[in-house]
């Protein structure tokens, strides 16, 4: 059994992982911080959740902060979720390439904010193979997520035969290697996929590094777990990564009606960036 989590308790740790990282965890996921959290302070031989909360904001307890992002984070994905994105991308791509009729020929770079384990980037980098400007791998896709365990997943690049299932059989065997032996049941990423990705460890609600600088930007079913105040932030960092003429992706569920943003409206859940 779990102990108690108390009301202070929860609102302590809600504040803590808002603060952190935008996740707005309101009352009606107390019993899911209890469940996920009340297995770490059994394993970790904490008293309480309050004796966990005081660890966490310690100098000496940053690992198991992290632990707990980890833990709170939400990672439901699977590969080409929201297909006509990638469509819609692969149709953008030879205008990009070219500088936007500037005559320039550009390298593609997109960035994949909350990757979580790895199959919306690699569904990218699949997508852009299939593009026949981009068949020689003219292009970069940065992949961030908040939560170490996830980015694990997503570099290894395996997964249990189920979650490829949606994957049209040629694009599987032509992208994908079957595992034998004790991988048997499992598929791989081909390393001139996995090549195409860098991952990397990012908070959203942090100030992007000068690199962050791309074409495009996929961050789809992320923004409906922050308030307004945090989406506003998080929408008007994404612009000021995208060059002139960049495209904004978010999820078909959201939108960013309501929110205070100098992007162009192109189509439900695609937005660009004009000036």
């Amino acid at each position: 059994m779990y102990p108690e989590l108390r009301e202070r308790d929860f609102e302590k740790i809600s504040r803590l992982v808002y603060d952190l990282c935008g996740i707005n965890l309101h009352d009606g996921k107390k019993e899911l911080v209890k469940a996920r959290l009340g297995k770490r302070i059994r394993e970790g031989n904490f008293k309480s959740f309050a004796d966990y909360y005081r660890h966490v904001t310690t100098p000496e307890g940053q690992d198991e902060l992290i632990v707990m992002i980890d833990s709170l984070s939400t990672n439901l994905t699977y590969f080409f979720r929201e297909d006509k994105h990638f469509q819609k991308l692969r149709y953008l791509v030879p205008p990009i390439l070219n500088g936007g009729g500037r005559g320039r020929r550009e390298t593609l770079r997109v960035w994949s904010a909350g990757c979580s384990t790895g199959e919306e980037p690699y569904s990218l980098a699949i997508a852009l193979r299939e593009t026949p400007e981009l068949a020689g791998g003219d292009f970069r896709i940065l992949a961030t997520d908040i939560s170490t365990r996830v980015l694990k997943t997503a570099v290894a690049g395996i997964y249990p035969a189920e979650k490829v299932e949606r994957i049209p059989r040629d694009i599987l065997y032509r992208y994908f290697q079957y595992g034998t032996g004790q991988s048997a049941g499992y598929y791989r990423v081909k390393k001139e996929v996995r090549d195409l990705v860098e991952f990397r460890r990012f908070n959203l609600m942090e100030e992007p590094p000068a690199d962050f600088r791309f074409h495009v930007v996929f961050c789809r079913n992320v923004m409906i777990y922050f308030d307004k105040e945090t989406q506003n932030a998080v929408v008007e960092r994404f612009y000021r990564c995208l060059v002139k003429g960049g495209y904004l992706f978010v999820g078909h569920s959201e939108s960013l009606t309501g929110l205070r943003h100098p992007f162009r409206y192109v189509e439900p859940s695609i937005y660009r960036k004009m000036e």
